[in-house]
């Protein structure tokens, strides 16, 4: 596999993505980003691109500007997110923008019969059936880039499906691991964004603090590995040294251990099954010396049971809880609202909105709609 095309460049996987392309000879055919047109100008030229997106229409013009004296291709919003999905010469599709916008680009991609590195959350919380059915049919693989999901696909490579008994999510418990509410009352966006391991986007760090991204994890690792809620178990482990771990029919236990890099799951995503150096630092146990585990706080983290109730409920609940979520986080990063009102009303979304199946893309949308709607109207009352 040497042809790619990456949603998302200029992102945090985005970019540990072309750092792997870069020591692998990798070509990278087209990227898109949501708003960074320098950058992805930068990744263009040096990736010598024959199309790049920027999602924001409003940048277009700038981004033509930059890429003036190139033969650089410049498309822009979800045409041009989905015509890059679609990439006649790419081998395999990154797909690492963050939100909703990430789920329409994964269905074109999967009609057109390419394989998807996919580090895009939303694409299986909200479309989960949509999407692995279409897969299904297309014949297309779905290779995981989250540490935890890239994990569980190590420990199960060899192993037979009907031998798999149940899942470990390690979490790394965020920032506020510990905390009651009463003490996150007066958190801070800055509190909220320095994560004790990980280096993330915004959204994501925010998402980790609330473990909100945990339980979008438990719903995708239902999808991608075809499991019940009740095969899945959440344990909170703050080296993020075992990424997570699953458990066989005999009751053994297979773990995937490494140092925090997310170039590790990038690259092993890409040049699947081969195994070839990586730059990344060597894991040593007696460093650590002691690894820490223990059950995660559902009351005080309520995002976290939000997404459990929402994907055993089924239906449009798990995009209500995505849509809820994406719109909550967006309002504490602008500092109108305080850290345990995001779970509040994830929480209440889930709970009140009316529910509907989910057959179509449209269905989806209007749940995510529908999820946004009333998180305005809860701050606004």
């Amino acid at each position: 596999m040497n042809k790619i095309s990456v949603l998302g460049s200029t992102g945090s996987i985005g970019t540990q993505t072309l750092d792997v392309c870069r020591k692998h000879n990798i070509s990278v055919i087209s990227a898109a980003a949501m708003k960074n047109t320098r950058l992805l100008a930068e990744q263009a030229r040096e990736f010598r691109m024959k199309r790049v997106c920027i999602y924001d229409k409003t940048l277009y013009n700038e981004m033509k500007l930059l890429l003036a004296d190139t033969d650089t291709e410049i498309l822009c919003g979800m045409e041009g997110l989905c015509s890059l999905a679609e990439e006649s010469e790419a081998e395999r599709i990154v797909n690492s923008v963050v939100g909703m916008v990430g789920l329409l680009p994964t269905l074109t991609a999967i009609e057109a019969g390419k394989d998807i590195a996919l580090a895009n959350k939303e694409t299986l919380v909200a479309g989960g059936h949509l999407v692995m059915s279409a897969a299904k049919k297309r014949g297309v693989k779905i290779y995981p880039i989250d540490s935890e999901h890239s994990a569980i696909f190590q420990c199960l490579r060899g192993e037979k499906s009907e031998q798999l008994d149940s899942i470990i999510l390690t979490a790394s418990g965020g920032p506020f691991f510990g905390r009651t509410r009463k003490e996150l009352e007066n958190v801070t966006v800055e509190q909220a964004l320095a994560h004790p391991n990980w280096t993330m986007g915004n959204k994501i760090t925010i998402d980790s603090a609330t473990l909100m991204n945990k339980g979008l994890e438990f719903i995708e690792a239902k999808w991608l590995f075809g499991l019940r809620p009740e095969q899945i178990r959440i344990v909170v482990h703050r080296q993020s040294v075992i990424h997570s771990a699953v458990e066989l029919a005999d009751g053994a236990v297979i773990a995937q251990l490494g140092v925090p890099d997310m170039k590790i799951p990038i690259q092993y995503a890409l040049l699947y099954p081969e195994r070839v150096e990586c730059d990344t630092k060597r894991l040593s146990l007696t460093d650590y010396g002691t690894l820490t585990f223990a059950e995660p706080d559902y009351d005080t983290f309520s995002c976290l049971s939000a997404c459990i109730n929402a994907i055993k409920a089924g239906g449009d609940r798990p995009c209500i809880a995505n849509g809820a979520n994406e719109a909550a986080v967006a309002l504490f990063l602008d500092r109108k609202i305080p850290f345990l009102k995001i779970g509040e009303l994830v929480d209440g979304a889930v709970e009140r909105i009316a529910s509907y199946s989910v057959d179509s893309y449209e269905d989806i949308c209007c749940a995510d709609k529908a999820a946004r709607e009333y998180v305005i109207k809860e701050v606004c009352r």
